[in-house]
């Protein structure tokens, strides 16, 4: 049992080298594209794709599906990760999980840093190929609302995962937590507010991040758990 163990903890190490790994060196590779000032035709086609043909001002789909989208690019707003923080946040300190606590804080808080700094560093406009279907006002590179819902949704989808019965309990809270960041990253690219590559992006930097930090929780709690 004691190997059972082991083996399940090597492997999460394991995987989670390979996602912060992976997340960099995507951010990395599409950072090139990024500086590069001509708009590259992977980045072009899959904009237009989400357009009429013709007509890069009608996006596809009935008129509904443009208001769903911009109900579900608010997931990822600050405005609402924010709020599902802070009542987290919250809550946490009601209950005295004040490790869980700042193990959010940190996550989420340092994200929206880093996202901030990774715009400003990079500095790429927002698309001007399709009109805007909703307002932005900071730069494109990367997508924030990709990077941080990944962040937050996967920040709390490890919480939980602390509490949670089973494996299969703790694959689909994972699965939501995923589901949700993608569906934030298509509807950036739907709305044209963000090129493709600005949201692949995001969720590198936001995966790679959200990665890192429950690496960095679960040793300091070990360390607490041992000195204890």
């Amino acid at each position: 049992m004691n190997q059972t163990l082991w083996n399940r903890i090597e492997f999460s190490l394991l995987a989670a080298g390979v996602i912060i790994a992976g997340g960099l060196w995507g951010f990395v590779e599409l950072s090139e594209i990024a500086r590069d000032a001509a708009p590259h035709a992977f980045d072009t086609d899959i904009l237009l794709f989400f357009r009429e043909a013709g007509n890069p001002a009608d996006p596809i789909g009935p008129l509904w599906m443009e208001e769903a989208m911009r109900d579900i690019t608010a997931l990822g707003s600050a405005s609402v990760l924010i709020y599902i923080t802070a009542i987290t946040i919250i809550y946490l300190c009601m209950v005295r999980r004040w490790g869980p606590a700042l193990f959010v804080f940190a996550s989420v808080a340092g994200g929206q840093v880093l996202s901030s700094l990774l715009k400003l560093g990079i500095d790429r406009p927002r698309p001007d190929l399709v009109p805007h279907l909703a307002q932005v006002y900071t730069m494109s590179f990367p997508s924030g609302h990709a990077m941080l819902s990944a962040v937050t949704y996967l920040t709390l989808g490890a919480l939980l995962a602390r509490f949670l019965p089973g494996r299969a309990a703790t694959v689909f809270v994972f699965g939501i937590a995923i589901l949700t960041t993608v569906m934030v990253g298509i509807s950036r690219v739907y709305l044209g507010v963000h090129w493709p590559s600005d949201v692949l992006a995001g969720w590198c930097a936001g995966f790679a991040w959200a990665t890192l930090c429950w690496l960095v929780s679960r040793k300091l709690m070990k360390s607490d758990g041992e000195a204890q």
